[in-house]
């Protein structure tokens, strides 16, 4: 899963001679291994992406209708999104040419497009991508109003609960709170359960709130930080809920996984997480999962449904590569209605094409899938800026502990820090 890694590193303010020359040298010898045949026959297109258990079948079935036209060769990045964007960065600082197609996490293409790392799409290409995708996912690909990313399978978080504790999913945080704390009072399993590190996590739970009370964190132009009274708000709300006495235990420490785990131990009522906690969940306790539902994420606001994060990965050409026309072309097939369906069959990532949700063999697979689709319609993207690495890093720091957050000092201390962010040029980590 490409959503929320671990905590970002700051940027360096900028590239000079010696830290290309070091990138070079860092990534020569991985350069070789990306190099195509040099002799003029059938063009490597090398794909970049990060792990996906069947994704190699997508490139096996784009590769027979290539009809020799071209050959994708999946190069299997690392497991954390920290280290896949440090190997991308160095590469692409360094101009390897070895690297072709890209899987961008969403909050990265505006910095590799500013950086001016990967190809505008255009034309025809950019219409096929444009076509039946939806807004949320086509928004984390622009830059500059241009399209520099094609949305191979975007991402959501849902509200998971104990049908057997809870009748109905409540309609706000706040709503939430008391249910639990009536669990609690009642000795039954009461906590509610979600991501509280200090790392993109907690940025993306903060990110949810903030636009769930509709608050602005930056300008519509990406240039100014904002934080204006609905941000306030969600800062009062985090801080409630960190010292409501229905969290777990670690929550200021919790990541994805361990919130999985916890709630499949029986000790949370609710839990917040992405989808990957269903199968996961069906296979470890199949009578629990039984008792399990879900919900659009609740709101801060009962009567205003909330605006929740996404996630995902967009497919971006390196503005490096020596055959573009044949990695557009590439591009546009791992990413097309019928190999996103398979991967949301087979590896669970959410489709970006809408009709494929309507597909009926997303009926098993997918029980949540109206949910997620509904969320997916009306989403909170994450800060659109080509500085968002480092904006995520002080947001995380300065947000953690949430239970030490005081909304209005700590609105103007994430203000200051994210204008500072701002002014950061750099792009090696």
């Amino acid at each position: 899963m490409t959503d929320p890694g671990t905590a970002r590193h700051r940027r360096r303010p900028a590239l000079r001679a010696g830290a290309a020359a070091a990138a070079l040298a860092l990534v020569a010898p991985l350069a070789a291994c990306g190099a195509d045949d040099g002799g003029g026959g059938t063009p490597t297109i090398n794909l970049y992406y990060p792990p996906e258990q069947n994704l190699q079948k997508v490139v096996d079935d784009c590769n027979t209708r290539a009809e020799g036209r071209y050959k994708i060769a999946y190069r299997v990045l690392p497991r954390q999104a920290d280290d896949q964007r440090v190997q991308l960065v160095r590469r692409l600082a360094a101009e390897d040419s070895g690297m072709d197609v890209l899987g961008l996490d969403v909050t990265w293409t505006q910095e590799f497009a500013s950086a001016k790392w990967i190809r505008e799409w255009t034309g025809q290409d950019k219409s096929e991508v444009e076509q039946g995708t939806l807004a949320g996912p086509l928004d984390t690909a622009r830059y500059e109003d241009k399209l520099y990313g094609a949305p191979k399978n975007t991402n959501v978080q849902l509200l998971w609960y104990r049908s057997d504790l809870v009748p109905e999913a409540p309609k706000s945080w706040d709503d939430m709170i008391t249910v639990a704390k009536d669990l609690k009072g009642q000795g039954k399993p009461y906590q509610v359960l979600t991501m509280g590190a200090q790392y993109e996590g907690l940025v993306v739970l903060y990110n949810t709130l903030a636009e769930s009370a509709g608050g602005k964190i930056l300008s519509d132009d990406g240039k100014k930080a904002v934080m204006d009274e609905g941000t306030v708000k969600a800062l009062d709300q985090l801080q409630r809920f960190a010292t409501s006495g229905v969290t777990s235990p670690s929550f200021s420490n919790s990541t994805e996984d361990p919130v999985r785990l916890d709630f499949q131990s029986g000790n949370g009522a609710f839990q917040v997480n992405w989808p990957f906690v269903y199968p996961a969940l069906q296979e470890a306790d199949p009578e629990l999962a039984k008792k399990v539902k879900w919900a659009r994420v609740p709101g801060v606001d009962a009567n205003t449904p909330s605006k929740v994060t996404i996630g995902g990965v967009n497919m971006a050409v390196s503005a490096y590569s020596k055959h573009p026309t044949e990695s557009f072309e590439a591009a546009k097939c791992l990413r097309d209605a019928k190999n996103q369906k398979f991967s949301a069959i087979n590896d669970g990532v959410p489709p970006t094409i809408e009709a494929v949700y309507d597909d009926p063999e997303m009926d098993e697979a997918y029980p949540m899938k109206e949910t997620i689709l509904e969320e997916l319609k009306e989403p909170a993207v994450r800060p659109l800026t080509p500085a968002y690495q480092s904006i995520s890093t002080v947001m995380s720091a300065i947000l953690s502990p949430p239970s030490a957050i005081r909304p209005e000092q700590t609105a103007k201390e994430l203000r200051k820090a994210i204008s500072d962010a701002l002014q950061s040029k750099g792009v090696l980590p």
